[in-house]
């Protein structure tokens, strides 16, 4: 596809990357980013899959996206908690040596869990 421009993401530990993620936003795709963790080879310390998927999730370009579709290591349960966490309506299935994991980009605005719809966070009830 025409447009689409690949963004490189990594997370470092004494200058070295000890996590990475390309992250591409797909053009004609209403909305759609795709991203692709790779797989850390040697010790990762506790967090650092789970920062890398924050950094991703906060990129300009997913923020504006409306749809998430995640390539991540088979059995990296760090990664796959945090990306539930970070979207809703997720969908994970295995494929070979990966976890394809789809889901949708909450929008600031959004009702957050545990809110009835059109309730507002922090919001005091008018005194009667």
């Amino acid at each position: 596809m025409t447009g689409e421009k690949t963004r490189r993401v990594e997370v470092k530990d004494g200058g070295q990357t000890i996590a990475a993620a390309e992250v591409t936003p797909l053009a004609d795709s209403d909305g759609v980013v795709r991203t692709f963790l790779h797989p850390s080879y040697g010790h990762a310390p506790a967090g650092s899959r789970a920062s890398l998927i924050d950094a991703v999730m906060d990129l300009p370009e997913v923020q504006d996206a409306s749809r998430l579709e995640a390539t991540i290591p088979l059995g990296d349960s760090e990664s796959l908690s945090r990306l539930r966490e970070r979207t809703d309506e997720t969908v994970t299935r295995a494929a070979g040596s990966t976890a394809l994991v789809d889901g949708d980009i909450p929008h600031a605005g959004h009702d957050a869990p545990g809110e009835e719809p059109g309730e507002e966070s922090g919001a005091e009830a008018p005194a009667s």
